[in-house]
């Protein structure tokens, strides 16, 4: 089941503000990485609905991340998210919503956020982009 969830008024600068304070914080994995640091983050500020509660601090490597996907029934993180937002193909993509990027490793994606033709994402030092290309799945934000 997807959520249908409805962008605050002020969003824009919602998102301003959250990019602009996880710019330089490094990567944390449960507390700050792409799932509920930065996706999980992006969702709430837009909409006010906090979707990656649940899921925040359940975890401590990308090994017991990929163990919290399968359990929950996905064999991705692309797929898990594909069951909370509404999927789309990346040429619809809106500033603001959730992008899967393919990624080596157990989880099988990483996600960033829409900024127009590129993804914001995070590194192990604060934040960087890749181009919009590069997502294989983008996910409604309201």
């Amino acid at each position: 089941m997807t959520e249908q969830l409805v962008r605050l008024q002020d969003w824009r600068k919602r998102l301003a503000a959250v990019t602009a304070e996880i710019k330089d914080r490094p990567f944390e994995w449960g507390a700050h990485d792409c799932g509920p640091g930065l996706a999980g983050r992006i969702v709430e500020a837009l909409t006010g609905e906090d979707l990656a509660a649940d899921y925040r601090d359940r975890y401590s490597d990308a090994v017991s991340a990929a163990r919290l996907i399968r359990d929950a029934g996905f064999s991705s993180l692309g797929e898990m998210i594909a069951s909370i937002l509404p999927a789309s193909h990346p040429s619809e993509a809106r500033i603001g919503d959730i992008a899967a990027i393919p990624v080596e490793g157990p989880i099988g994606h990483g996600l960033g956020v829409v900024i127009g033709e590129r993804i914001l994402v995070l590194t192990m030092t604060g934040t960087g982009t890749v181009d919009l290309l590069d997502a294989q799945m983008v996910f409604k934000v309201g």
